[in-house]
């Protein structure tokens, strides 16, 4: 039987025009792309290619000049504030390359973080955040600040974070770029084992060595789709 469920991510027609003086600049231009569910996706492009762009359209950071956005059947791009404030609350988790972990509080507190204004007990939210960071591997750190932390820990204290409102989409933006040759194949391994669990994964790259570990690559050139292929 043919499979009729929409695409998680659609964008149809999407451009992202900015006007410097009377100058236009295409940072994306008439982007089509489709993202099925469970898939692992890498945005691969190099700087200036409109990668950020795409990142900060995909995670309902910015809007598109033009065309629609459709995430899990449901348009985005006219969507008020209110509304993209919760879609990235509820829908979306980001995983950031500098991490963005709050200096002050633990990891068990920053990964609770996003629970913060959620009607849910104290204690249970206390328990959600210790299953994410069990699952990624972290269990003993869950006192420790991210000072007291290394860079592959923090990482995985954010993906924990990313993971704890149960999200439809990972978005990662140059996950490991802050990252050693080790480490970053060890992130590498949690995204691709959160892919099997069924995770949709779309990771934004520059690094086509990371790109070539996901499934899918889609490199962006001057704005446009240059290339969308099947790695593995």
């Amino acid at each position: 039987m043919k499979n009729t469920m929409p695409p998680l991510i659609e964008l149809s027609n999407i451009t992202k025009r900015y006007e410097i003086g009377e100058q236009e600049i295409f940072a994306l231009h008439d982007v089509a792309l489709s993202i099925a569910d469970n898939e692992f996706v890498a945005i691969l492009g190099s700087s200036g290619s409109g990668k950020s762009t795409m990142m900060n359209i995909l995670g309902c950071l910015d809007r598109p000049t033009s065309g629609d956005y459709h995430l899990g059947g449901r348009r985005i791009s006219e969507m008020s504030e209110s509304s993209l404030s919760n879609i990235r609350n509820q829908q979306i988790g980001f995983v950031f390359q500098n991490f963005n972990l709050i200096p002050n509080l633990s990891a068990l507190k920053n990964v609770m973080h996003p629970l913060v204004y959620r009607r849910i007990p104290q204690k249970q939210k206390v328990a959600m955040a210790r299953a994410q960071l069990a699952k990624v591997g972290l269990a003993n750190r869950e006192a420790h600040l991210p000072s007291e932390l290394s860079g592959g820990q923090r990482q995985r204290v954010a993906i924990a974070r990313a993971l704890i409102t149960q999200p439809s989409l990972i978005l990662a933006d140059e996950p490991t770029g802050n990252l050693d040759s080790t480490t970053t194949e060890d992130i590498m391994t949690l995204f691709r084992d959160l892919h099997d669990d069924g995770q949709t994964v779309v990771l934004v790259t520059h690094d086509d060595n990371i790109a070539q570990q996901c499934h899918r690559r889609v490199t962006l050139v001057d704005g446009k789709v240059a290339k969308d292929c099947i790695t593995v």
